[in-house]
Protein backbone atom coordinates (compact mmCIF):
# COMPACT_ATOMS: atom_id res chain seq x y z
CA UNK A 1 0.00 0.00 0.00
CA UNK A 2 1.31 3.33 -1.09
CA UNK A 3 0.86 6.27 1.48
CA UNK A 4 1.12 9.72 0.90
CA UNK A 5 3.07 12.02 3.00
CA UNK A 6 0.74 15.36 3.79
CA UNK A 7 2.99 18.19 5.57
CA UNK A 8 1.77 19.49 8.40
CA UNK A 9 1.46 23.38 9.51
CA UNK A 10 4.58 22.05 12.26
CA UNK A 11 6.28 20.56 9.47
CA UNK A 12 6.38 23.70 6.95
CA UNK A 13 7.82 25.78 10.72
CA UNK A 14 9.98 23.26 10.77
CA UNK A 15 11.58 23.08 7.10
CA UNK A 16 11.71 27.33 7.42
CA UNK A 17 13.91 27.24 10.66
CA UNK A 18 16.66 24.73 9.17
CA UNK A 19 16.59 26.08 5.60
CA UNK A 20 17.15 29.55 7.31
CA UNK A 21 19.81 28.39 9.43
CA UNK A 22 21.62 26.03 7.19
CA UNK A 23 21.92 28.81 4.02
CA UNK A 24 22.98 31.39 6.68
CA UNK A 25 25.52 29.07 7.75
CA UNK A 26 26.77 28.57 4.12
CA UNK A 27 26.57 32.25 2.73
CA UNK A 28 27.44 34.18 5.38
CA UNK A 29 31.34 33.29 4.79
CA UNK A 30 30.36 34.24 0.97
CA UNK A 31 29.42 37.34 2.08
CA UNK A 32 32.53 37.84 3.85
CA UNK A 33 34.43 37.29 1.33
CA UNK A 34 33.05 39.89 -0.72
CA UNK A 35 32.96 42.34 1.44
CA UNK A 36 36.70 42.07 1.96
CA UNK A 37 37.17 42.20 -1.83
CA UNK A 38 34.86 45.31 -2.35
CA UNK A 39 36.33 47.13 0.98
CA UNK A 40 32.69 47.82 2.59
CA UNK A 41 33.98 47.01 6.19
CA UNK A 42 33.08 48.98 9.34
CA UNK A 43 36.09 51.12 10.34
CA UNK A 44 36.97 51.76 13.83
CA UNK A 45 35.69 55.06 15.62
CA UNK A 46 35.33 56.55 19.00
CA UNK A 47 32.01 55.20 19.88
CA UNK A 48 32.97 51.61 18.31
CA UNK A 49 34.19 48.56 20.56
CA UNK A 50 35.70 46.84 17.56
CA UNK A 51 39.47 47.87 17.19
CA UNK A 52 40.30 46.33 13.63
CA UNK A 53 38.07 46.98 9.99
CA UNK A 54 35.33 44.41 10.06
CA UNK A 55 32.74 43.54 7.28
CA UNK A 56 29.34 45.06 7.77
CA UNK A 57 26.87 43.81 4.95
CA UNK A 58 26.54 39.87 6.56
CA UNK A 59 22.84 41.37 6.65
CA UNK A 60 22.68 40.08 2.99
CA UNK A 61 23.12 36.72 4.61
CA UNK A 62 20.50 36.90 6.58
CA UNK A 63 18.25 38.56 4.59
CA UNK A 64 19.04 35.82 1.64
CA UNK A 65 18.37 32.67 3.94
CA UNK A 66 14.85 34.08 5.46
CA UNK A 67 13.62 34.66 2.01
CA UNK A 68 14.48 31.60 0.22
CA UNK A 69 13.23 29.56 3.28
CA UNK A 70 10.37 31.38 3.06
CA UNK A 71 10.27 31.02 -0.61
CA UNK A 72 11.29 26.92 -0.71
CA UNK A 73 7.79 26.63 2.16
CA UNK A 74 6.00 28.81 -0.77
CA UNK A 75 7.24 26.28 -3.49
CA UNK A 76 6.04 23.26 -0.88
CA UNK A 77 2.54 24.61 -1.08
CA UNK A 78 3.23 25.90 2.87
CA UNK A 79 1.30 28.76 1.80
CA UNK A 80 -1.79 27.08 0.49
CA UNK A 81 -2.58 25.80 4.12
CA UNK A 82 -3.26 29.10 5.53
CA UNK A 83 -6.55 31.34 5.47
CA UNK A 84 -6.86 33.62 2.61
CA UNK A 85 -6.34 36.41 4.44
CA UNK A 86 -2.79 35.43 6.19
CA UNK A 87 -1.99 34.80 2.80
CA UNK A 88 -1.78 38.53 1.97
CA UNK A 89 -0.04 39.61 5.32
CA UNK A 90 2.46 37.30 4.89
CA UNK A 91 3.44 38.59 1.40
CA UNK A 92 3.26 41.94 3.28
CA UNK A 93 5.35 41.42 5.76
CA UNK A 94 8.21 39.80 3.70
CA UNK A 95 7.69 42.21 0.70
CA UNK A 96 8.21 44.97 3.40
CA UNK A 97 10.94 43.34 4.90
CA UNK A 98 12.79 42.31 1.71
CA UNK A 99 12.54 46.82 1.08
CA UNK A 100 13.90 47.91 4.65
CA UNK A 101 16.53 45.59 3.88
CA UNK A 102 17.40 47.86 0.80
CA UNK A 103 17.14 50.83 3.03
CA UNK A 104 19.57 49.53 4.82
CA UNK A 105 22.04 48.30 2.74
CA UNK A 106 21.98 51.30 0.90
CA UNK A 107 22.39 52.98 4.00
CA UNK A 108 25.62 50.70 4.54
CA UNK A 109 26.70 51.39 1.36
CA UNK A 110 26.15 55.22 0.94
CA UNK A 111 25.48 56.66 4.47
CA UNK A 112 22.41 58.22 3.97
CA UNK A 113 20.93 60.87 6.14
CA UNK A 114 18.80 60.04 8.95
CA UNK A 115 15.84 62.58 7.76
CA UNK A 116 15.98 60.49 4.43
CA UNK A 117 16.25 57.06 6.08
CA UNK A 118 13.25 58.34 8.10
CA UNK A 119 11.10 59.16 5.47
CA UNK A 120 11.70 56.27 3.17
CA UNK A 121 11.11 53.75 6.24
CA UNK A 122 7.57 55.36 6.64
CA UNK A 123 6.52 55.04 3.10
CA UNK A 124 7.28 51.23 2.91
CA UNK A 125 5.65 50.77 6.38
CA UNK A 126 2.75 53.09 4.11
CA UNK A 127 2.73 49.75 1.69
CA UNK A 128 3.15 47.41 4.05
CA UNK A 129 -0.02 48.67 6.02
CA UNK A 130 -2.05 48.91 2.35
CA UNK A 131 -0.89 45.34 2.09
CA UNK A 132 -3.19 44.45 5.26
CA UNK A 133 -0.27 44.54 8.15
CA UNK A 134 -2.00 47.06 9.91
CA UNK A 135 -2.79 48.17 13.82
CA UNK A 136 -7.00 48.30 12.95
CA UNK A 137 -7.81 48.00 16.89
CA UNK A 138 -7.00 48.06 20.50
CA UNK A 139 -8.45 45.02 23.16
CA UNK A 140 -9.11 46.09 26.67
CA UNK A 141 -11.27 44.51 28.94
CA UNK A 142 -14.15 45.81 29.88
CA UNK A 143 -17.24 43.71 31.31
CA UNK A 144 -15.53 41.39 28.88
CA UNK A 145 -13.41 41.32 25.52
CA UNK A 146 -13.71 44.62 23.85
CA UNK A 147 -12.14 45.73 21.08
CA UNK A 148 -11.94 49.37 19.94
CA UNK A 149 -11.32 50.34 16.01
CA UNK A 150 -8.21 52.72 16.20
CA UNK A 151 -9.86 54.41 12.90
CA UNK A 152 -7.90 56.62 10.68
CA UNK A 153 -4.99 56.32 13.71
CA UNK A 154 -3.93 53.20 12.68
CA UNK A 155 -1.97 54.37 9.42
CA UNK A 156 0.25 56.55 12.16
CA UNK A 157 -0.24 53.76 15.01
CA UNK A 158 0.91 51.37 12.27
CA UNK A 159 3.81 53.46 11.20
CA UNK A 160 5.11 54.35 14.42
CA UNK A 161 5.04 50.73 15.72
CA UNK A 162 6.91 49.22 12.69
CA UNK A 163 9.36 52.17 11.84
CA UNK A 164 10.06 52.37 15.97
CA UNK A 165 10.82 48.73 16.07
CA UNK A 166 13.13 48.78 13.47
CA UNK A 167 15.33 51.30 14.74
CA UNK A 168 14.94 49.77 18.12
CA UNK A 169 16.98 46.55 16.62
CA UNK A 170 19.20 48.90 14.79
CA UNK A 171 20.14 50.78 17.76
CA UNK A 172 21.05 47.43 19.86
CA UNK A 173 23.18 46.47 17.54
CA UNK A 174 26.34 47.75 19.20
CA UNK A 175 27.71 44.91 20.04
CA UNK A 176 28.87 41.48 18.72
CA UNK A 177 26.08 39.13 18.79
CA UNK A 178 23.92 41.51 20.22
CA UNK A 179 21.07 42.29 17.85
CA UNK A 180 21.36 38.80 15.94
CA UNK A 181 20.87 37.36 19.30
CA UNK A 182 18.18 39.69 21.10
CA UNK A 183 16.30 39.02 17.68
CA UNK A 184 17.05 35.02 17.50
CA UNK A 185 15.18 34.39 21.71
CA UNK A 186 12.50 37.25 20.09
CA UNK A 187 11.86 35.04 17.29
CA UNK A 188 11.59 31.76 19.05
CA UNK A 189 9.71 33.47 21.59
CA UNK A 190 7.25 34.60 18.81
CA UNK A 191 7.00 31.25 16.91
CA UNK A 192 5.96 29.58 20.16
CA UNK A 193 3.31 32.09 21.06
CA UNK A 194 2.14 32.44 17.53
CA UNK A 195 1.75 28.55 17.09
CA UNK A 196 -0.10 28.56 20.43
CA UNK A 197 -2.71 31.09 19.85
CA UNK A 198 -3.42 29.74 15.80
CA UNK A 199 -1.46 32.23 14.05
CA UNK A 200 0.49 29.95 10.96
CA UNK A 201 1.57 32.57 8.99
CA UNK A 202 3.00 34.43 11.66
CA UNK A 203 4.97 31.50 13.21
CA UNK A 204 6.18 30.91 9.68
CA UNK A 205 7.99 34.16 9.56
CA UNK A 206 9.32 33.74 13.12
CA UNK A 207 10.29 30.46 11.90
CA UNK A 208 12.76 31.60 9.46
CA UNK A 209 13.87 34.53 11.08
CA UNK A 210 14.78 32.45 14.27
CA UNK A 211 16.78 30.06 11.82
CA UNK A 212 18.56 32.76 10.05
CA UNK A 213 19.27 35.04 13.02
CA UNK A 214 21.04 31.93 15.60
CA UNK A 215 22.80 30.85 12.71
CA UNK A 216 24.29 34.10 11.79
CA UNK A 217 25.59 34.07 15.46
CA UNK A 218 28.06 31.63 14.43
CA UNK A 219 30.14 34.38 12.64
CA UNK A 220 28.92 36.84 14.69
CA UNK A 221 29.08 36.48 18.35
CA UNK A 222 32.35 37.31 19.89
CA UNK A 223 34.97 38.06 18.56
CA UNK A 224 32.87 39.00 15.61
CA UNK A 225 34.16 38.23 12.07
CA UNK A 226 31.42 40.16 10.12
CA UNK A 227 28.67 42.56 11.40
CA UNK A 228 25.16 42.60 9.98
CA UNK A 229 24.91 46.38 9.71
CA UNK A 230 21.87 48.49 8.94
CA UNK A 231 20.81 46.08 5.90
CA UNK A 232 20.38 43.30 8.47
CA UNK A 233 18.97 44.82 11.45
CA UNK A 234 16.22 46.92 9.36
CA UNK A 235 15.17 43.13 7.94
CA UNK A 236 14.97 41.78 10.81
CA UNK A 237 13.38 44.59 12.84
CA UNK A 238 10.78 44.53 10.08
CA UNK A 239 9.75 40.86 10.51
CA UNK A 240 9.95 41.15 14.18
CA UNK A 241 7.45 44.30 14.09
CA UNK A 242 5.46 42.50 11.32
CA UNK A 243 5.10 39.42 13.48
CA UNK A 244 3.81 41.02 16.12
CA UNK A 245 0.89 42.99 14.20
CA UNK A 246 -0.16 39.83 11.90
CA UNK A 247 0.24 37.22 14.41
CA UNK A 248 -0.36 38.91 18.29
CA UNK A 249 -2.17 42.19 17.56
CA UNK A 250 -4.65 41.24 15.75
CA UNK A 251 -5.74 38.14 18.09
CA UNK A 252 -8.71 38.67 19.95
CA UNK A 253 -7.30 37.77 23.19
CA UNK A 254 -7.82 40.49 26.40
CA UNK A 255 -3.73 39.96 26.61
CA UNK A 256 -3.04 39.98 23.12
CA UNK A 257 -2.48 43.24 22.59
CA UNK A 258 0.41 44.02 25.09
CA UNK A 259 2.50 40.54 24.00
CA UNK A 260 4.35 41.84 21.04
CA UNK A 261 5.56 44.97 23.56
CA UNK A 262 6.49 42.37 26.29
CA UNK A 263 8.73 40.21 23.87
CA UNK A 264 10.60 42.96 22.48
CA UNK A 265 10.59 44.86 25.82
CA UNK A 266 14.33 45.30 26.05
CA UNK A 267 14.60 47.16 22.50
CA UNK A 268 12.03 48.97 22.61
CA UNK A 269 12.59 50.12 26.76
CA UNK A 270 16.64 50.79 25.88
CA UNK A 271 15.40 53.27 22.59
CA UNK A 272 12.52 55.16 24.67
CA UNK A 273 15.24 55.78 27.66
CA UNK A 274 17.50 56.80 25.11
CA UNK A 275 15.62 59.02 23.09
CA UNK A 276 13.87 60.44 26.24
CA UNK A 277 17.94 61.05 27.94
CA UNK A 278 18.33 62.98 24.60
CA UNK A 279 15.34 65.29 24.52
CA UNK A 280 15.54 66.33 28.09
CA UNK A 281 19.32 67.26 27.15
CA UNK A 282 18.23 69.36 24.12
CA UNK A 283 20.06 66.96 21.91
CA UNK A 284 18.22 65.84 19.26
CA UNK A 285 17.02 62.26 19.76
CA UNK A 286 18.57 61.04 16.34
CA UNK A 287 22.23 62.06 17.75
CA UNK A 288 24.45 59.35 18.38
CA UNK A 289 25.74 58.72 21.96
CA UNK A 290 26.94 55.93 24.66
CA UNK A 291 23.73 55.72 26.18
CA UNK A 292 22.51 52.58 25.22
CA UNK A 293 22.35 49.72 28.01
CA UNK A 294 25.56 48.04 26.39
CA UNK A 295 27.38 51.27 26.47
CA UNK A 296 26.35 51.81 30.20
CA UNK A 297 27.80 48.02 31.16
CA UNK A 298 30.81 48.96 28.71
CA UNK A 299 31.62 51.65 30.97
CA UNK A 300 30.85 49.91 34.22
CA UNK A 301 33.98 47.59 33.62
CA UNK A 302 31.79 44.02 32.36
CA UNK A 303 33.56 41.94 29.58
CA UNK A 304 31.73 42.35 25.48
CA UNK A 305 30.56 38.91 26.38
CA UNK A 306 29.08 38.73 29.92
CA UNK A 307 27.37 42.07 28.63
CA UNK A 308 25.97 40.16 25.68
CA UNK A 309 25.32 37.24 27.78
CA UNK A 310 23.09 39.19 30.43
CA UNK A 311 21.09 41.32 27.55
CA UNK A 312 20.09 37.54 26.07
CA UNK A 313 19.07 36.42 29.46
CA UNK A 314 16.85 40.11 29.84
CA UNK A 315 15.01 38.69 26.78
CA UNK A 316 14.81 35.35 27.88
CA UNK A 317 13.37 36.61 31.09
CA UNK A 318 10.84 39.30 29.28
CA UNK A 319 9.81 36.42 26.76
CA UNK A 320 8.73 34.20 29.50
CA UNK A 321 6.08 36.56 31.07
CA UNK A 322 4.81 36.35 27.36
CA UNK A 323 4.26 33.13 27.46
CA UNK A 324 2.45 33.30 30.77
CA UNK A 325 0.55 36.09 29.87
CA UNK A 326 -0.48 33.89 25.83
CA UNK A 327 -1.76 31.37 28.38
CA UNK A 328 0.82 28.57 27.44
CA UNK A 329 0.82 25.65 29.37
CA UNK A 330 3.05 25.66 32.35
CA UNK A 331 4.65 29.32 31.26
CA UNK A 332 5.05 29.61 34.80
CA UNK A 333 7.83 26.90 35.12
CA UNK A 334 9.31 28.90 32.00
CA UNK A 335 9.58 32.28 33.86
CA UNK A 336 11.18 30.46 37.13
CA UNK A 337 13.71 28.88 34.89
CA UNK A 338 14.31 32.32 33.37
CA UNK A 339 14.54 34.11 36.52
CA UNK A 340 16.90 31.69 37.88
CA UNK A 341 19.39 32.09 34.54
CA UNK A 342 18.76 36.32 35.19
CA UNK A 343 19.42 36.22 38.49
CA UNK A 344 22.65 33.89 37.91
CA UNK A 345 24.17 36.22 34.95
CA UNK A 346 23.17 39.50 36.82
CA UNK A 347 25.41 38.00 39.65
CA UNK A 348 28.11 37.63 37.40
CA UNK A 349 27.55 40.63 36.10
CA UNK A 350 27.59 42.37 39.95
CA UNK A 351 30.88 40.20 40.77
CA UNK A 352 32.89 41.55 38.08
CA UNK A 353 31.74 45.19 38.14
CA UNK A 354 33.12 44.73 42.30
CA UNK A 355 36.41 43.14 40.83
CA UNK A 356 37.21 45.73 38.89
CA UNK A 357 36.14 48.27 40.62
CA UNK A 358 38.83 47.11 43.12
CA UNK A 359 41.34 46.68 40.87
CA UNK A 360 41.28 50.48 40.38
Amino acid sequence: MNYEFTPTQETYHLVAFLVSMNLVLWSTPVVKSIGLKSGHVDKPDPRKVHRKPIVRIGGVAIFVAVTCSLLIVWWMGGFGILPPEQDAEIWGVTIGACLFFFIGLADDLFSLSASFRLIIQSIVSSFAWWQGVRIDFLTIPFHGLVQIDVWWLSLPITIIWLVGMVNAINWIDGLDGLAAGVCGIAAVVMLVVSLFMNQPAAALIAAALAGGALGFLRYNFNPAQIFMGDGGAYFMGFLLAGVGVIGLAKTAAVTAVVLPYIILAVPIVDMSIVILSRILQGKSPFLPDKRHLHHRLLEAGISQRLTVLFIYSLTLWVGSFALVFSGFPSGGVYVIGATMLLTYVSWQVWRNRRIKNQSK
